[in-house]
């Protein structure tokens, strides 16, 4: 409904069609897009940076997620540093990676993505350790299961959720950081294929590169989800929505 209501209002020129293609011709240069490498190639540099950010983010969150929701001390400790670092834009920090990386490079666009993926996850893997029922500790000690056997059928199916919640969410944000940071920065991907087309005046070509990003950002949504789905399926939540 809401497409026809778009191709009639910029049809008759209601809405400018120079600055907002009707929908058929967007989704006609989109369909042309996917016959050409180029747009592929794009798509593969997207998805490349998005993985290495969020890779990134996993190997240093998850752990340190894991040391600051087990020990007290250490929380207390690094909270005003968490909350200090959390809030911060990873847009604002584009000037500090034009100083550090090379202009357009790859490296550039990860770092911005792994440090801004990196906030969520934190913060899941920290809640998810910290609400783990006390019970189920004392529990463990009662029966004398060992440290390790403690982390790996307590600690760790209890943050299980909150991890898999925090890397759908770090999903998201980290796709949006690597876009963002293509379209300013020059890297190679659908950020820098964005702005080429909105510098050549090619405005549908434009907003078909966003209609893939979006679409990319929903697929790998779903994936994540049905990944969610799959290995807590033993989980209330779970059993909950398949009802």
């Amino acid at each position: 409904m809401i497409i026809l209501v778009l191709e009639l209002v910029t049809r008759l020129e209601i809405l400018p069609s120079r600055y907002l293609p009707p929908p058929s011709v967007v989704i006609g240069r989109l369909f042309e897009l996917l016959t050409e490498p180029v747009a592929w190639q794009a798509i593969g540099m997207t998805l490349l940076a998005w993985f290495l950010g969020l890779l990134i983010a996993a190997v240093v969150a998850v752990p340190l997620g894991l040391l600051l929701g087990t020990s007290e001390l250490a929380y207390r400790a690094t909270r005003p540093i968490v909350e200090f670092l959390r809030p911060v834009p990873s847009v604002a920090l584009i000037p500090v990676v034009f100083l550090i990386f090379k202009p357009g490079s790859l490296e550039g666009t990860v770092f911005l993505a792994a440090f801004a993926a990196t906030w969520p996850l934190l913060v899941q893997v920290i809640y998810g350790v910290r609400a783990i029922n006390p019970v189920q500790m004392a529990t463990a000690r009662s029966f004398q299961i060992g440290g390790a056997q403690t982390f790996l059928r307590v600690v760790l199916p209890g943050a299980t959720p909150y991890l898999s919640t925090g890397l759908r969410i770090s999903s998201s944000v980290a796709l949006i950081l690597v876009v963002t940071g293509q379209i300013i920065m020059g890297a190679p991907g659908i950020g820098m294929e964005i702005n080429r087309a909105r510098e050549g005046a090619d405005v549908p070509l434009m907003y078909a590169y966003v209609i893939i990003a979006g679409v990319l950002g929903l697929l790998l949504n779903s994936v994540f989800a049905a990944i969610e789905r799959r290995a807590l399926h033993w989980h209330a939540s779970q059993r909950v929505s398949v009802r």
